[in-house]
């Protein structure tokens, strides 16, 4: 077996993320031994390799930022490239750095991985301080000629919270907090807590009537592999009209694909309202940073804010600010991020979390396993047996959970199932246990709680669970 020193010249070297604790992993997935059980590879469930073949064995504050373990040499080149643009800060135009300039005029942050921390998953800022990696959407009634939601005239499509000079921030978000009691049937009880959200100190002009949605950075391992599922593997679990009478009626989002002009299946986002990958990157790099390409070429501040304002008369990278070769390997970077192996797969109470993770419904939406087909250009994803633990189809989560906003073909109820593989190490990589679209839920008994609509059954089924199995199942969801 090829163990971590493999990677010393290439990764370490190149990334910096090497640490002595590490010395004794394998972050190859194996085919002989699991490098921690020791045990033939035949007695270890298929869904401890949740990458299948790309499956990394790293349980620090690194999991969610290794190269996928098969990687080729052409592909770790623009792994590692990707990497330096993916957390390097842009800048302001003009600049010595030509490649890294164009921020602005109006921006969230100033790289990705400000918002994606160790490429995991963001949190909403506690009361008082600013937000980093929770953004606020916006938009007003209806739709735009492509079915997108229609941007608000003044503000856009994002709530900016930063800005260059010469410009100001449009305002700052502002959230509170009301308890909300939950009660298990053997007589316990929990606190959630509903985030009541604020626009302050609007810098352009009342705002009026606006649909609000506020989204956390979600972790971006594994990005590759689910772009990989074939899309009639997804279209085949949909079941819009709920024609099987399970109470699970799962369905795709339409979406504009930018540069086809045409509608296809959304796949990433809180509401599946991106295509693939390439435009997912371009559109942070437009909505967040403020940086333009060819695939969005147009800056993010409106046509009132130029008008009133001057916003276009401020500096800027140039036509493109984001070129090809960057949004390519940008992309590259993020299809050939690794998940990270199951731990913890042999233990009793784990073993029994997952038949219950099953009995209750969970697996019903996040469908424990897919297979990936041959049609990405990055040849190390093709031919998996992956377990993310989703369907990447849209669900009424419930009132509770509803931000009232549509996107494309997702109501204002609905979500996309999110994959759960890697959320039992996102304490160690991210320092949190935030979870769900906005991050309200302070760990994974919460995160349940809060399901509702079709996830309601799940919800009752748990809390009718006594504190065992309680334990157990969310024993489970730590281990992936």
């Amino acid at each position: 077996m090829k163990k971590l020193l493999f990677g010393l010249s290439a990764i370490a070297l190149l990334l910096g993320t090497h640490t002595q604790a590490e010395e004794t992993v394998d972050i190859h997935a194996p085919r002989g031994v699991h490098p921690v059980s020791g045990k033939s590879i035949d007695a270890v469930p298929a869904s401890v390799f949740a990458g299948g073949d790309t499956t990394v064995f790293a349980e620090n504050n690194k999991a969610f930022s290794r190269p996928l373990a098969n990687i080729s040499t052409l592909s770790r080149r623009e792994h590692v490239v990707g990497n330096s643009f993916f957390n390097k800060n842009w800048v302001m135009a003009p600049s010595s750095t030509s490649s890294r300039d164009g921020l602005g005029p109006m921006f969230n942050a100033r790289s990705c991985s400000a918002c994606h921390m160790q490429d995991g998953r963001g949190c909403p800022p506690e009361e008082g301080e600013e937000a980093l990696s929770l953004i606020m959407r916006l938009s007003v009634a209806g739709a735009d000629p492509h079915g997108a939601p229609l941007p608000h005239s003044i503000y856009g499509g994002q709530l900016s919270e930063r800005a260059i000079p010469g410009a100001s921030p449009e305002g700052q978000l502002r959230i509170t907090h009301e308890e909300v009691i939950a009660l298990f049937g053997d007589g316990e009880s929990t606190t959630l807590r509903k985030p009541i959200y604020e626009i302050a100190g609007l810098a352009y002009g009342e705002i009026g009537d606006v649909l609000t949605s506020p989204r956390v950075a979600p972790a971006v391992h594994g990005m590759g592999l689910l772009e990989a599922i074939p899309q009639a593997t997804l279209l085949a679990k949909a079941d819009p009209d709920d024609a099987d009478g399970d109470g699970i009626s799962g369905r795709a989002n339409l979406v504009y694909d930018v540069e086809s002009g045409k509608k296809v299946m959304g796949r990433f986002g809180w509401k599946a309202n991106q295509p693939d990958m390439r435009q997912q990157v371009a559109a942070a790099f437009c909505n967040d940073i403020g940086i333009t390409s060819s695939v969005f070429p147009n800056e993010n501040n409106t046509a009132i804010q130029n008008e009133r304002f001057g916003l276009d008369k401020l500096p800027n990278g140039g036509e493109f600010e984001l070129d090809e070769k960057v949004l390519s390997r940008t992309t590259s970077y993020l299809q050939t991020i690794a998940p990270p192996a199951r731990r913890d797969w042999d233990k009793p109470e784990v073993l029994r979390g997952e038949t219950i993770f099953s009995k209750i419904g969970c697996a019903e939406c996040h469908t424990p396993s897919h297979q990936t087909d041959d049609s990405s250009p990055i040849k190390e994803l093709h031919g998996q047996t992956i377990f993310a633990y989703t369907d990447l189809l849209l669900h009424d989560m419930g009132d509770a959970l509803a931000d009232g906003r549509p996107d494309f073909e997702a109501t204002g109820n609905e979500w996309r199932t999110p994959p759960l593989w890697g959320i039992g190490l996102q304490k160690v990589v991210n320092g949190h246990t935030c979870f769900l679209h906005d991050g309200r839920a302070r760990n994974l008994n919460e995160a349940i709680l809060w399901h509702g609509g079709e996830g309601q059954a799940s919800t009752d089924a748990y809390k009718e669970l006594n504190r065992d199995d309680r334990a157990a199942l969310l024993a489970f969801l730590n281990s992936l």
